[in-house]
């Protein structure tokens, strides 16, 4: 390591253990938050320029959303997996670890899921279906699905590489990243699906170069930029202690978001009889929700490199200050903002099918019933980011299974054959409200375990 780079990574050591806490987490949250809002308008992009073309084609998007999930799902594992251990270690001053483990997992997620990929372009008909796809959705549903395959390995990557820079405290670099691809996706899309006339097949390619030029910056910048770690393939250094260590600080994510993806497909099985308007009405409203979302998710994102840090550092008082401060402007953001969605819904669900009414008035109540219990969900994901960069993987896991797997998905069964279509997008709400029985607990006694190391 040069006298330049080991200063260099000294002086971000300091600032991320000294600096105020409510100063270092928003600037290191104001690129996250870009990054995450930029991640959900790849989505939006495609969903707001397919929707010109008719309900079944942006019902195709929507039945792809699953598959998306899956592939962020993978990303997360081996980025937050790798990053965790990588703030920690940095906070510890073990640079060498860090640098396999950054190698490791960069290498490990493109593999695994190039292999996924291919398997999944082998099955894809049956796939489409599998999904939720109705017939006159299916063909749509194959031609947006085929481009995203031969992408995935890179969107992996991607995100891979976009964690771990999150994590050594970089996130300006990881914003450049990302907004450069979502900005080209803008302008590919209306070039392949109107110019090109390709329709859902272009917004799927336009999604495809955007998202390996995307790769291409972030791996260009991570490995040039003083104070991060140099992406070394000679690095690449599988062992099971590693993996190990991948596990315990990536599986909270691939839960969470592999249970995002099995929900949406049996929500988008049990919206089929309702027809492609119902599942075009949730597909829109979901992602606006998440559009929601994504900006805590960035603002937790700011978070977590802190509290890796200190965490590793042992300096835990800093860590339950970071908390406190996240929580308190979360929920009041995220309050905000489903008050103004609610007013609005069937404004902002007819930007996307103007001239579909049964769309809009499907997707302006799925929209206000998951304003219900946004704000609330700002807890639940701290909570999570928290016990997941301290490597408690327990409870981390348990916090994920309770807003995706433990309440969503008995909350669909039971409320659907009671309420129709109405009980498919209450089902949200009701899980992330029941989710705080078990959040709470899990918050109280983190947040002890941390008080009393910190009195030792």
């Amino acid at each position: 390591m040069s006298a330049d780079s080991a200063t260099a990574k000294s002086e971000k050591l300091i600032k991320m253990t000294t600096a105020p806490v409510e100063k270092l987490v928003i600037s290191l949250a104001v690129p996250s938050i870009i990054s995450m809002v930029i991640s959900a308008l790849y989505n939006m992009a495609d969903t707001y320029f397919v929707s010109s073309l008719g309900t079944s084609e942006i019902a195709a998007v929507g039945i792809a959303f699953p598959l998306m999930a899956v592939i962020q799902a993978i990303g997360f594992f081996f980025g937050q997996g790798t990053g965790n251990f990588i703030a920690r270690a940095l906070g510890a001053q073990n640079n060498e670890d860090a640098s396999r483990m950054a190698a490791t997992g960069l290498v490990s997620g493109f593999i695994v899921m190039a292999v996924i990929s291919a398997v999944g372009l082998a099955t894809l008909g049956h796939l489409a279906i599998a999904l939720g796809a109705t017939e006159t959705i299916r063909p749509f549903a194959e031609d947006y699905i085929f481009f995203i395959f031969l992408a995935s390995p890179w969107m992996v990557a991607a995100t891979v590489l976009n964690q771990q820079l999150r994590f050594q405290g970089s996130a300006a670099i990881a914003m450049v990243g990302m907004l450069t691809g979502a900005i080209l996706n803008i302008f590919l899309d209306p070039l392949f699906i109107f110019v090109f006339a390709l329709g859902v097949k272009g917004a799927s390619i336009a999604t495809m170069i955007s998202q390996i030029i995307s790769f291409s910056i972030l791996f260009f910048y991570s490995s040039r930029r003083k104070g991060n770690i140099s992406i070394n393939f000679k690095h690449f250094s599988p062992s099971v202690p590693r993996y190990a260590e991948m596990f315990k600080g990536g599986v909270p994510a691939l839960l969470r978001q592999s249970l995002m993806s099995v929900a949406a497909i049996i929500i988008n099985h049990f919206a089929r009889p309702y027809g492609d308007a119902a599942i075009a009405a949730i597909s829109i409203s979901n992602r606006l929700a998440m559009f929601a979302t994504s900006i805590i998710l960035g603002f937790g994102q700011g978070f977590q490199p802190v509290c890796g840090f200190n965490y590793g550092a042992k300096i835990y008082s800093r860590v339950k200050k970071a908390f406190w401060f996240c929580v308190r402007f979360c929920c009041g953001a995220l309050l905000v903002i489903s008050i103004v969605m609610a007013i609005f819904a069937p404004n902002i669900i007819a930007l996307f099918r103007k001239d579909d009414l049964e769309v809009i008035a499907i997707g302006a109540l799925g929209l206000r019933l998951q304003c219900i219990s946004l704000p609330f969900t700002a807890g639940i994901i701290m909570v999570n980011m928290m016990t997941q960069t301290m490597g408690r993987a327990m409870e981390a896991s348990i916090v994920a299974l309770a807003r995706q797997g433990l309440f969503l998905l008995p909350s669909i069964f039971i409320l659907s054959p009671l309420l129709g279509l109405t009980g498919i997008q209450l089902a949200r709400p009701v899980s992330e409200l029941a989710s705080l029985v078990i959040v709470i607990p899990i918050m109280v006694r983190t947040l002890k375990i941390l008080s009393k190391s910190d009195q030792e």
